[in-house]
């Protein structure tokens, strides 16, 4: 190995290799094709980051002048933007003394930067599957000198159906590269892609079967917990002896935000991170989750690839991962590079069949997962939390509560819709009336009360001159008499009125 990476290396306190580094390097740095299969968390950047550095034409070599100017020597092709941007910053520290340059492109972003690089010259790329496709069609990224193709997390292209791009990535890079291919798992599409596009791939597998995909320096505790209960669970794990950073993975977007928001509220430095965050936010969190800034990173599966964080002692399967490697990639985020972890999955109890078939596939002890509760003793024994320890630490914020001044406001507004006409509300239509139509007094409108008549009819004013009691119009007067040749309007027995014949 170059003495200029060794160096850059040994700055970061990196100088005893890995087993899949050890295994990798040698065959690597002789050009040849090689399928690496180990488990996550174990170094697999460095595995083939070192072959790709070390076989690049550096500036400061003479021969450096030959190469076609400006066009990229290696390639790397990550499935996530945060992945892409964890290899970038493995192959910086590595390359600091070389001199080769180093451009990580990916999706959610402006192109215009990506573009002036380009065009200024770059060594190695690392890049996303869409994005480099979308600036080589723009003629940008010239990929026709490149002499190493790394496809990292091969298996995760294949879940989030970047094969196809993968494809055509492969189309426009020369027959005579190296392709180096890495992997946790290795389904069938994957090995007929190595088949088609690799020369006689040598296949190097760290661990045995079962460590390819298990951690065994991580914890694992399966706990059947109540979807109320979990914030506060999180909120006492928090508080644990040996609790540092944690991330929590959620099924939905939404879910993400949401127990976010909560461990705020809790006290506790919580942030997000999820598919609906424009780029620029999804790397602040990130940088603030590994400048210890915050302690806890809410996640979708997003982040399940990627995260390489120092001193995240725990991972909180939120709900049930939808399947055993899903699980795998997750726990994979703590207990890297040697360390310890924990890991604690929840199981509501519509999620139990699916557990039980990642217990088997993956052969583990967990087919009945433990009732718990916040309360739980063996919360607090499994996982080192003190003895009364409550799931906050800051009080919760007092409700305020409105005061209503008058309620007899809500009466009178809503309980007599026949009182103040200038309200513009609308009287009652079940009237009372105190006379009829002629004249005569409405039997039982005596035992009426003021009040009642007050509110139930509009005010009698006095009688016209030549009208009736009543109050009726000269006019209807007059035409009843000279209908019926006599008074007859004003009621039986009574007499007309003074005055009131025709005008005729």
């Amino acid at each position: 190995m170059l003495p200029e990476i060794c160096d850059a290396l040994e700055r970061h306190g990196i100088s005893t290799p890995f087993a899949i580094q050890e295994m990798t390097l040698s065959v690597a740095l002789l050009g040849t094709d090689l399928i690496g299969q180990a488990r996550t968390g174990t170094g697999k950047t460095l595995a083939f980051g070192i072959p790709v550095l070390q076989r690049s034409v550096s500036p400061t070599d003479p021969a450096y002048a030959d190469l076609p100017q400006g066009k990229p020597q290696a390639l790397i092709v990550a499935p996530t933007r945060e992945l892409a941007l964890q290899v970038s910053n493995d192959l910086h520290i590595a390359s600091a003394d070389t001199g080769l340059r180093v451009l990580t492109v990916y999706g959610g972003v402006g192109y215009d930067t990506q573009l002036d690089t380009l065009q200024s010259g770059v060594d190695i790329v690392v890049g996303t599957p869409g994005r480099l496709i979308d600036l080589a069609n723009r003629k940008a990224l010239d990929l026709s000198h490149v002499h190493a193709l790394v496809l990292d997390e091969a298996d995760e292209m294949l879940d989030l159906g970047f094969l196809p791009d993968v494809e055509r990535i492969l189309k426009m890079t020369p027959e005579t590269r190296q392709t180096m291919l890495f992997s946790a798992t290795m389904p069938s599409a994957i090995v007929a892609l190595a088949r088609t596009h690799m020369r006689h791939p040598m296949n190097i597998r760290a661990e045995s079967s079962y460590d390819t995909t298990m951690v065994p320096a991580t914890a694992q505790f399966i706990y059947q917990a109540h979807d109320l209960d979990k914030p506060e669970i999180i909120g006492r794990v928090l508080q644990a002896e040996d609790a540092e950073k944690i991330i929590v993975f959620t099924r939905t977007k939404r879910q993400s935000q949401r127990v976010a928001d909560d461990l705020v509220e809790r006290g506790f430095s919580a942030s997000p991170l999820h598919g609906d965050m424009a780029q620029v936010a999804r790397e602040k969190a990130l940088a603030k989750f590994r400048e210890d800034k915050i302690r806890v990173l809410v996640a979708t599966d997003v982040a399940a690839r990627g995260i390489d964080v120092r001193g995240v002692s725990h991972v909180i399967n939120y709900t049930c991962p939808e399947d055993d490697k899903t699980y795998v990639h997750r726990i994979g985020r703590t207990g890297r590079a040697g360390a310890t972890g924990t890991a604690i999955t929840f199981v509501d109890w519509a999620d139990l069949h699916r557990w039980k078939m990642i217990n088997k596939t993956l052969d583990l002890p967990f087919d009945e997962p433990v009732e718990t509760y916040s309360t739980s003793e063996h919360l607090f024994t499994d996982q080192g939390i003190a003895p009364g320890t409550k799931g906050r630490i800051v009080p919760p914020k007092p409700v305020e509560k409105k005061e209503r001044s008058d309620r007899g406001d809500r009466n009178d507004r809503g309980g007599d819709r026949g009182g103040d006409r200038s309200r513009g509300e609308r009287p009652s239509r079940n009237r009372s009336r105190t006379r009829t139509r002629s004249g005569e007094t409405a039997p039982g409108a005596e035992q009426a009360t003021d009040g009642a008549t007050a509110t139930s009819t509009a005010p009698v004013s006095a009688p016209a001159e030549g009208g009736s009691e009543d109050g009726a119009s000269p006019s209807r007067n007059r035409r009843r008499r000279r209908r019926g040749g006599s008074g007859g309007g004003s009621g039986e027995g009574q007499p007309a009125a003074a005055g009131s014949g025709t005008e005729d």
